[in-house]
């Protein structure tokens, strides 16, 4: 799962909300290149070997601790890592929430120093997007040239062997999916109006991103399937990972949003995770009791979203110690996705679990005065 970064500067000066992977954590990346003797890649910023620690986290020689992006298995980054060390690109595969997208952006920020060369995928994507558009004023002038050719992220990641990322990549239709099979196989993208074609130079590699809940939208064809390798990204095994995901990402976000620290928040913290995860797997912590599932995914990334809410609540309407009515509103909204069957999920764990558990009467009770 993911781990936070820090508010840096654009080039304009003025604070970026979010800054790039490649930014927030430019002073590790520093660090593990200078330590990293192993070999690299052609046109890698890091060895395997630094790329995965980068996601794992760990200490250098030297002393610098590199904070974790990701936790989870450790063999799941290695195979990535390596998937991206050949010339099979690589398809991070998970239910929402599993830090697909944060993989992603850290991998390409390892390996190549830029997680910008992106392609957003979504039912509107065109083929420009994938292959190249036009700057029309200049085809119309003076007809189709390379000064008028507007190169994707997919080109120019070729043309100068980096790392180039494809988010939802079965939200996109599948005639546009259809036109990476070239690029995959041939590793060559053609430009019949030019009558030429651009050759992917060495570094150059594809990370592709799908939410396992989309399957039946834009199904990937088994000859697009065949050039990645797939990694499935699972959710935490157990709650203490969860929580130390969760208060790790949302200290980092805070700290982003100047928001103070909210002091005794682990307990609601754990709170709101073990909820997610008790509705989510249909069972109760202890496996005494079976419970129904609401129709969202309550991944960690919601938890951290109603924490991170909770923590402004406090912030600002109240004295800064993050309580069960903080995080109320948040669980509720983050349940209750259909008020018809989220409704009577919500109501009977509500009465049935939370309402019998020792220590939890004020998050009854603040679940209550909202569900009301």
């Amino acid at each position: 799962m993911c781990e936070g970064g820090l508010v840096t500067e654009t080039r304009a000066g003025k604070q970026a909300l979010r800054p790039h992977a490649e930014e927030a954590f430019a002073e590790e990346l520093r660090a593990l290149a200078a330590a990293d003797d192993r070999p690299r890649p052609e046109r890698w910023r890091l060895s395997p070997w630094a790329v995965s620690l980068y996601l794992l986290g760990g200490e250098l020689p030297g002393g610098t601790v590199v904070t974790p992006k990701y936790v989870g298995p450790r063999r799941i980054v290695e195979v990535a890592v390596s998937t991206l060390a050949t010339d099979r690109a690589l398809l991070l595969l998970g239910v929402p929430g599993t830090a697909k997208t944060w993989v992603s952006e850290h991998l390409a920020a390892a390996v190549s120093g830029d997680s910008t060369l992106l392609v957003q995928g979504t039912a509107g994507t065109a083929e420009e997007a994938v292959r190249y558009g036009w700057n029309y004023a200049q085809l119309l002038a003076n007809g189709p040239s390379r000064e008028a050719l507007v190169p994707s992220p997919l080109m120019r990641a070729m043309s100068e062997g980096m790392t180039a990322r494809v988010e939802e990549l079965t939200r996109i239709p599948a005639d546009v999916q259809d036109s990476l099979i070239t690029i995959l196989s041939e590793k060559t993208l053609p430009i019949p109006e030019l009558g030429e074609e651009v050759q992917a130079v060495r570094g150059f590699n594809l990370i592709a991103t799908a939410n396992d809940r989309d399957r039946g939208v834009n199904e990937l064809s088994s000859a697009l399937r065949r050039r990645f390798n797939t990694v499935v990204l699972p959710l935490p095994e157990t709650a203490e990972a969860e929580v130390d995901i969760v208060a790790r990402r949302v200290d980092q976000i805070g700290r982003s949003l100047d928001l103070p620290p909210a002091p005794e928040g682990a307990a609601e913290i754990r709170r709101v995770v073990t909820v997610f995860r008790e509705l989510r797997d249909g069972v109760t912590a202890d496996g005494r009791t079976k419970l129904k599932s609401p129709s969202g995914t309550l991944s960690t990334a919601e938890a951290i979203s109603v924490v991170t809410g909770g923590m402004a609540l406090a912030a600002h309407f109240g004295d800064g110690v993050l309580r069960a009515g903080d995080v109320a509103a948040g669980v509720l909204g983050a349940v209750v996705r259909d008020p018809a069957a989220d409704g009577v999920v919500w109501q009977e764990y509500l009465e049935a679990v939370v309402r019998e558990r020792d220590g939890w009467k004020d998050f009854y009770r603040a679940c209550r005065e909202v569900s009301a």
